[in-house]
């Protein structure tokens, strides 16, 4: 297996995502890194701290010179961050231009390396909000369809792994759905706290702005679309730790329906989603690899949130270890959210429902996941305490003999009672429509 199966040629297919990935690419981080250099550049010579000229060299030659990020290795290596290698081959390659010539002196002037590597990962943190965004309501149309397509399909609901009472297939996948419209709005609240500027300079107190630190701040955010900070957050994380978070919190809300669909492969109950896979020494196998993929994928990215929860405890003004941490777990978290969530949406899909095997399980199970209607059908004759004696007698009545529990009770009550009535799933669903009715209104 590769070191990453995101990246591996094997298993990227799976468990990668090639549209997040590429935004945590050497490329796309020496990309942005320009543009973020370019607009240090370009809001300094609005506010007179750098000429003019200067300023709209360096800002058009940061969307113009390309370094190669294996030139950028051994500086990296060195240094434990590389932007002190980045701005030299910028200067550098300015230098060796004739537009450049002569204004290189002003690249990178009173910044830090954070400021242009946090903001460098902001700018491509705001793409991704905007894909998760888009998937996660691409998501809520599709289990909107099929809640309302089973709005009324009746099955066995299972509390603690074992069967309950009926409900509707159309409440269980509203419950699925009912997370995302609350993830969608956590995401679009969270825009303006996240997806903000960082610059402070050197120790985080723009002591080499000339006074002008606050104004170039938000001069600078807005060259490049994003949010000023209140004050510089270098050393404070807790933006990042709340987008991690809400990756946990997806990737929470996938796993549960990438669990419930694994369990009714299990138990065979008529719910299935997706392409099966197969053995390569049992023809009879028809594997559930997507729901399995998914929830690895939600559970690995559980797991990352609380290595970068870790990481927010970030020392003094800048923690390079903490720092370094979060790059180890971040990039990572970002593509397994995504893979999950593209998952998620092809088995939601491709939701493929049998009725009649959904039908089957109240009856291979003898009618006893309708002793609580059983109950109340009798409690409006007697006492609940009375009604509840009398039907668990029953319960293991049918049991013990295999009888249905419907047969037991029309036996051994005389009361006009329409136990086939009493006995139809459909009549014991409760609210489930109403369910989802209140899920599909706020889609």
């Amino acid at each position: 297996m590769a070191i990453s199966l995101a990246d591996g040629q094997m298993t990227k297919g799976l468990f990668g995502d090639g549209e997040l990935s590429v935004l945590f690419s050497d490329s796309a981080e020496v990309r942005a890194m320009l543009l973020v250099e370019g607009a240090l550049a370009a809001a300094q010579g609005k506010l007179g701290m750098i000429p003019e000229d200067s300023a709209a060299v360096i800002s058009a030659m940061s969307r113009e010179v390309l370094i190669d990020p294996s030139v950028l290795a051994a500086g990296m290596t060195r240094d434990g961050v590389v932007v002190p290698s980045l701005v030299a081959n910028f200067v550098a390659a300015m230098e060796e231009s004739e537009q450049g010539k002569g204004h290189s002196g002003f690249v990178h002037k009173g910044a830090t390396s954070q400021d242009i590597l946090d903001t460098a990962l902001v700018l491509r943190l705001r793409r991704v909000f905007d894909v998760f965004d888009g998937r996660m309501n691409t998501l809520l149309g599709a289990l909107k369809t099929q809640a309302l397509k089973h709005r009324e399909t009746p099955m066995g609901a299972r509390t603690r792994h074992q069967i309950a009472t009926p409900t509707a297939l159309g409440a269980r996948v509203a419950s699925w759905g009912m997370p995302f419209v609350r993830h969608v709005t956590r995401l679009e609240q969270m825009r303006e706290r996240v997806l903000v500027l960082s610059l402070g300079g050197a120790s985080g107190n723009f002591s080499a702005f000339e006074g002008h630190g606050f104004e170039l701040a938000d001069v600078m955010a807005a060259e490049l679309g994003l949010g000023a900070a209140e004050i510089p957050w270098h050393s404070t994380r807790d933006g990042i730790l709340e987008f991690a978070n809400l990756c946990g919190l997806i990737c929470g809300s996938l796993g549960k329906i990438a669990q419930d669909l694994l369990l009714s492969a299990q138990i065979g109950d008529g719910v299935r989603a997706g392409n099966a896979g197969g053995s390569s020494t049992m023809p009879h196998k028809a594997n559930p690899t997507g729901a399995e993929a998914m929830l690895a994928l939600a559970r690995q990215g559980q797991g990352l949130v609380a290595q970068i929860s870790g990481a927010a405890v970030h020392a003094q003004e800048r923690d390079g270890a903490a720092w370094a941490q979060e790059w180890l777990a971040l990039p990572s978290l970002v593509v397994a959210t995504g893979a999950a969530l593209r998952h998620g949406l092809e088995l939601v899909e491709s939701l493929q429902v049998d009725e009649r095997a959904l039908a089957a399980i109240f009856e291979e199970t003898n009618g006893l996941m309708m002793a609580e209607s059983a109950s109340f059908a009798l409690a409006r004759h007697m006492g609940m305490t009375e009604a509840r004696a009398i039907v668990k007698s029953a319960c293991a009545k049918a049991v013990a003999s295999g009888e249905h529990l419907r047969d037991v009770m029309a036996r051994e009550t005389v009361l006009a009672i329409d136990w086939s009535a009493v006995f139809d799933a459909r009549n014991a669903l409760g609210e489930s429509g109403t369910i989802v009715d209140r899920f599909v209104a706020t889609v």
